[in-house]
């Protein structure tokens, strides 16, 4: 197919007509995915819901704090992400990280 000698309104068409097909074919490639998940579950006596539900490393989706603020106990950190203001007040007060280790 020779894009250079389409139309821009014909060009958009083709556009058109092809971001519909792609998102048919996705949502059949989706129900089809779906399908073969149910079947495999199915063959080895596996509920989906236990499938679906199972964490693969075992873990919980929780992670404990690993800094308490000195002056307020309620207030914790577990090192992940952006620094709270109260550590960053810490840290910019020159203390160590280390005293707010729990």
């Amino acid at each position: 197919m020779d894009l250079s000698n389409m139309s821009a309104a014909d060009l958009r068409n083709l556009l058109e007509q092809a971001k519909r097909e792609l998102k048919k074919r996705e949502t059949q490639d989706l129900q089809k995915a779906k399908e073969e998940i149910f079947a495999i579950a199915q063959r080895v006596g596996l509920p989906l819901k236990e499938l679906i539900t199972t964490n693969p490393r075992g873990k919980g989706g929780t992670v404990a704090a690993r800094y308490r603020n000195p002056s307020d106990a309620s207030q914790q950190w577990t090192g992940r992400g952006r620094q709270p203001k109260w550590v960053k007040d810490w840290l910019d007060a020159g203390k160590s990280i280390d005293e707010l280790r729990i």
